[in-house]
């Protein structure tokens, strides 16, 4: 402030201190000071231009000596006009500093918001730190957050994510913060941590994250996902690392563990999988997806009694791409519905020209199972585009099952009352429950292939093999056997009372005509024999 006013007293007198110049220059550091230091800078700014202004002449021109009204006049036009100006700085420094943390705070919850995080994160990226500390960053996702919405409203999750923040934050050492992305998502800021602290600080984070709350007087326990990411180097931005923080939830999410730290091995994968998932996208539009049938054999009497349609893509080359190298990574994308579409679209059309007998079963994921359209396509099929409903059959499996029970039944239902056949799939290796057995409106059940493999040489798994069919034949479901190799698999499973079998013994999933072709010999084989 000093050396701005003897720069002003320097121009005063450069100028030649004419009554015009030097008041007006001698202005400059006052509003300055003003500007820096609001009010009290102004003020003060003005008193000690006022008083360098009392050596000044009033016009070193004309050699006219300063009066001293002249110089109280202007020493108060000073003061009046410096503080004027810093209280008027000083309005506007407050507002734009409730404008800022109005953009940096959750309006709902109060806590800092993304703008924040990015914007401390930045900061800490940019000091110094050791070679062994490093900046990290934890996401967390609260996954029981839609039951809290749906039991006790959206200003109970914004209650819950307030308290949840606050409790979190005094796991990290040194006090901390936690940011809310989203209507269920925070996320962490840790400073001056090494690799081999996160296990530890994410375990903390997990036990006291999953102690109830009292959330509007109900007692409220959740469950936690995290993803963490460090800075590797002074080259990783805020950005980044809260990408590579975003990938590592996402593995927790698909792995369903407590927590995930991001390996870079995981770029790779991401960058696969959207490469992967751009080629399904374009293999859509380009028609190079087609419908496979495997065949289902009756084991009473060996005949036909329907086949599986099974996705595959022939890709731009000719090869066929099996659905394993490609459907767990649709299944996580919107592109599940169109791929479902265009299965049913072609089973359908298969059911009206196929001249053969049975049922061709389709496989849902658990997205399609709850999706509308779903049931919109099925139901088109049978009332618009003449497919009989007995021809098509829903497969599902039990992880569909899993969460809300009540709305796989209301979906379930929905699809059986069009006619259509909905059988469980991959029976046996996930939910298992007697409680879905019993309520839901299920026409049959697919025991898995893990059990079939071991018919042979395990006494257990024979046993165990009976008793899930008794238990199907109880509930009078048709029970199916896949991936039956051999004759003495296909003979134990007709001696425990087995509908249907399905596998390489018989036929790999073929296309259309291949299909036909296979079931006229297999019909005239059983007639020779």
């Amino acid at each position: 402030m000093a050396l701005l006013l003897i720069a002003g007293s320097a121009i005063v007198y450069a100028t030649g201190g004419t009554a015009y110049a030097y008041p007006y220059l001698m202005l400059i550091p006052v509003l300055v000071a003003a500007s820096w230091y609001t009010t009290p800078g102004g003020l003060i700014a003005a008193l000690l231009a006022g008083a360098m202004m009392a050596t000044m002449p009033q016009d070193a021109a004309l050699g006219i000596e300063q009066t001293t009204a002249n110089y109280l006049t202007r020493l108060a036009f000073y003061l009046l006009l410096g503080g004027l100006a810093g209280w008027l700085f000083h309005i506007r420094r407050r507002s734009a500093n409730e404008h800022r943390l109005i953009a940096r705070t959750d309006p709902q919850s109060g806590l800092p918001n993304q703008v924040a995080l990015n914007e401390d994160l930045d900061h800490c990226l940019s000091q110094p730190v050791g070679q062994v500390s490093q900046t990290g960053v934890i996401k967390v996702k609260i996954t029981d957050m839609t039951d809290v919405v749906e039991a006790l409203g959206m200003d109970a999750a914004d209650e819950l994510v307030l308290a949840m923040g606050e409790r979190l934050s005094r796991v990290i050492r040194g006090g901390g913060k936690a940011y809310r992305l989203s209507l269920d998502e925070l996320a962490l800021i840790l400073k001056d941590v090494g690799p081999g602290d996160l296990g530890h600080i994410s375990q903390r984070l997990m036990d006291v994250g999953e102690d109830s709350l009292l959330i509007q007087q109900v007692p409220v326990r959740v469950q936690l996902a995290m993803g963490s990411a460090i800075a590797r180097d002074g080259s990783t931005g805020a950005k980044e690392l809260l990408r590579e923080a975003r990938i590592a939830l996402l593995a927790t999410m698909r792995q369903r563990r407590g927590h995930t730290h991001f390996n870079p091995s995981f770029d790779r994968r991401t960058l696969e999988s959207l490469k992967l998932i751009a080629r399904v996208r374009d293999g859509l539009a380009a028609r190079e997806f087609e419908l496979h049938y495997q065949p289902k054999i009756r084991l009473a009497d060996g005949k036909v009694c329907g086949c599986e349609g099974l996705i595959r893509w022939r890709g731009a080359n000719g090869r066929l791409i099996p659905p394993g190298q490609f459907m767990p990574k649709v299944e996580n994308t919107s592109l599940i519905g169109p791929v479902t579409h265009f299965v049913a679209k072609a089973a359908g059309a298969f059911a009206i020209h196929d001249g053969s007998v049975g049922a061709i079963s389709i496989n849902v994921s658990v997205h399609d199972l709850h999706n509308e359209e779903l049931h919109d396509l099925l139901l088109e099929l049978v009332e618009h585009s003449g497919v009989r409903p007995e021809r098509l059959e829903v497969e599902i499996t039990e992880s569909a099952l899993i969460g809300d029970l009540e709305a796989a039944r209301s979906a379930i239902q929905r699809i059986r009352d069009i006619g259509i056949g909905v059988s469980i799939d991959d029976f046996g290796t996930g939910f298992s429950s007697f409680e879905y057995l019993q309520h839901l409106p299920i026409t049959g059940l697919k025991i898995d292939r893990v059990f079939v493999s071991h018919l042979e040489r395990d006494e257990r798994a024979r046993k165990l093999m009976a008793c899930m069919i008794d238990v199907g034949h109880a509930l009078d479901l048709v029970v199916t056997a896949e991936g039956v190799e051999t004759v003495e698999q296909a003979a134990i499973l007709r001696s425990l009372g087995c509908d249907q079998a399905q596998g390489f013994l018989y036929s790999p999933a073929l296309p259309a005509t291949e299909y036909h072709a296979w079931c006229q010999r297999h019909s005239k084989d059983r007639d020779h024999d």
